[in-house]
């Protein structure tokens, strides 16, 4: 079977209960709002990521001829609900922070106002799309703040979970600040600067490793990095001072050294004071090996000098927190607000929109979750971006949403910025949400 759409990227329930809806003639206007419920440990804050490639599923859902055959095979479904699925598409509307805001727990970032079977159909993409960058970008900040303004390249693609993780992963990274991507076809997708150098094995297969490098620069003279800890990086270093003086007479520049492996601290500075001595000053050094924010945060801060950083498995997998605990809940049915009352999982009622405080330092002081039509002082987050299925306007281009992000970690406070737990951001509930909540509980 093959399918033309992304409609089949869905829970079952979804579907059953869309049947459900139909046959009852419930398909008046419902309102679904996405936030995440807490922090996962050591962590200050969000970064939300993923709308583009939500707007552009909910502007292309359909189901496809494919699709509705292998529903029709697969059982349970009633011919007047499949011929429903054949023309259904999404019409509703959306509001949502902007890719590379700032958010915190229980602050929703994303709004869908749709009939209710087309708002209950979505969800489970939606989530899948919005976790998962979402998460990613709110990793790599860490990596951005750690590194100081040094640069940041993703390396993650060959231990991402599957190809589309991989290229979501670039995506999401270099909203959040990092320079590039080794991923050629997210560079390709997405305009993300590519980055490269060469592979342990490249060395092993040649006969000694001058012979290596000689071949990679003259193959590629533009950008020339190599690869010096296959053996004994510091011999390897040495080998590179005097390669230099010939490539140069060819006019290939050797532009910077990778450090992979072992003690990186210890081999930096040895190699920086063998490049220096050779008259190599500018030749750069990266490191990589997997590297996360705290191992990045070490280095920097004990001053050893590396130029740049390439940050792989840890930040593509979001290794200490690889999913956040997110949600995309009811919150109003034909006019009538709704509200979840489980156990450690309720939510608040009606639709909402956030309202930013930042104090005169231009630092973030608190945040207000509301009802929408509650007016607060400060800057609303939630922005109208889809009408009746179509996006209001052209998707920004990944510089501007760099830009965004940049911005907003600008705006955070020095306890914010640090990696470690800080005292809780405050976010408070505006008193007509919690009189709403009130109502509504009276109500059921």
């Amino acid at each position: 079977m093959t399918s033309t759409s992304d409609a089949l990227l869905i829970d079952l329930y979804e579907l059953t209960m869309a049947q459900a809806y139909l046959s009852q003639g419930m398909t008046e206007e419902a309102v679904f709002e996405f936030f995440v419920r807490k922090l996962p440990p050591r962590r200050n804050f969000f970064m939300a990521a993923g709308l583009d490639q939500v707007l552009s599923y909910l502007e292309g859902f359909h189901f496809s001829d494919e699709d509705i055959d292998y529903l029709n095979q697969a059982g349970g479904f009633t011919p007047a609900f499949l011929t429903a699925l054949k023309t259904l598409r999404f019409t509703g509307d959306v509001h949502a922070m902007r890719e590379g805001d700032i958010f915190f727990p229980h602050e929703p970032i994303l709004r869908v106002t749709a009939p209710l079977p087309q708002a209950q159909l979505v969800e489970t993409r939606v989530m899948n799309l919005l976790n998962f960058q979402t998460m990613v970008a709110s990793k790599a900040c860490r990596s951005v703040l750690a590194a100081e303004g040094r640069p940041l390249i993703d390396f993650g693609l060959r231990r991402a979970q599957g190809a589309e993780a991989g290229l979501l992963a670039a995506r999401a990274a270099y909203v959040a600040g990092f320079t590039g991507t080794s991923n050629v076809l997210a560079g390709a997708r997405f305009a993300i600067p590519l980055y490269g150098t060469m592979a342990h094995s490249f060395v092993q297969a040649h006969h000694d490793e001058v012979q290596a490098f000689t071949h990679i620069a003259t193959a590629n003279p533009h950008h020339v990095v190599l690869l010096i800890d296959t053996y004994d990086t510091e011999a390897a270093a040495e080998k590179v001072v005097i390669l230099a003086g010939r490539l140069r007479q060819q006019g290939i520049i050797i532009h910077g050294v990778r450090l992979d492996s072992g003690d990186l601290a210890d081999h930096a500075r040895k190699v920086r004071k063998i490049l220096d001595r050779g008259g190599l000053t500018e030749t750069r050094i990266l490191a990589s090996g997997n590297l996360d924010e705290d191992r990045v945060h070490a280095l920097v801060h004990g001053q050893v000098p590396i130029d740049s950083f390439a940050v792989g498995t840890a930040m593509t997998t979001s290794a200490d927190a690889p999913f956040l605990d997110c949600a995309y809940k009811l919150q109003e049915y034909a006019g009538r607000p709704c509200r979840k009352r489980s156990e450690g999982k309720a939510t608040w009622p009606g639709r909402k929109q956030v309202y930013r405080h930042v104090g005169a330092d231009r630092r973030l002081i608190g945040d207000v979750i509301t009802i929408e039509g509650d007016h607060q002082h400060g800057r609303p987050l939630l922005v109208h971006v889809m009408e009746t299925g179509q996006r209001l306007a052209p998707s920004p281009s990944l510089e501007e949403l760099r830009g965004r992000a940049m911005a907003s970690i600008a705006e955070l406070p020095e306890p914010l910025r640090q990696l470690n737990l800080a005292d809780p951001y405050e976010v408070r509930i505006a008193p007509a949400l919690v009189e709403l909540a009130q109502k509504v509980d009276r109500q059921t």
